[in-house]
């Protein structure tokens, strides 16, 4: 069981989606997820970015993958923790100290990214319902996170 206050639900389209939060992993992402969520900066944003096999991105403002939050781009925390199945990571541009808001959750392995993305959590329940987020770059028609809350 994770912790209490680092369970976050994602009420998709599809259906909810719990991801257990790792703030042994990535301290200062987890936080700044939370003071995201509290603020309910989640709360109707689209999965921009949906390549099958590999990952479901969402938490773009724009719905573009161009945009981030109000607050400042965070400082890389990588780790050993892999990219497999279920594994919630940051999304960034090429500057490893890039990620925001954007975030991306792992169809499968994509071990490639293992050391260069900042692993924060991982879905302990409703992975089928991220298997029917709608495909595409960009998605026509995006399913979308209708609310974040943690428990």
């Amino acid at each position: 069981m994770p912790e209490a206050g680092n369970t976050l639900t994602l009420e998709t389209t599809q259906g909810p989606v719990v991801i257990e939060m790792r703030p042994d992993l990535a301290p200062g992402h987890v936080a700044h997820i939370k003071k995201l969520v509290e603020e309910k900066f989640y709360d109707g944003i689209v999965f921009h970015r949906v390549i099958d096999g590999f990952m479901a991105q969402t938490g773009c403002p724009n719905g573009t993958g161009t945009g981030g939050s109000k607050y400042s781009n965070l400082k890389a925390e990588f780790t050993a923790e892999p990219h497999v199945r279920g594994i919630c990571s940051m999304a960034r541009a090429q500057d490893p100290n890039s990620a925001n808001s954007q975030f991306f959750i792992c169809f499968d392995d994509a071990r490639f990214l293992d050391r260069q993305y900042t692993v924060w959590g991982k879905v302990i329940s409703g992975m089928e319902n991220v298997d029917k987020i709608k495909r595409g770059e960009p998605v026509r028609d995006p399913d979308k996170i209708v609310s974040a809350t943690l428990s």
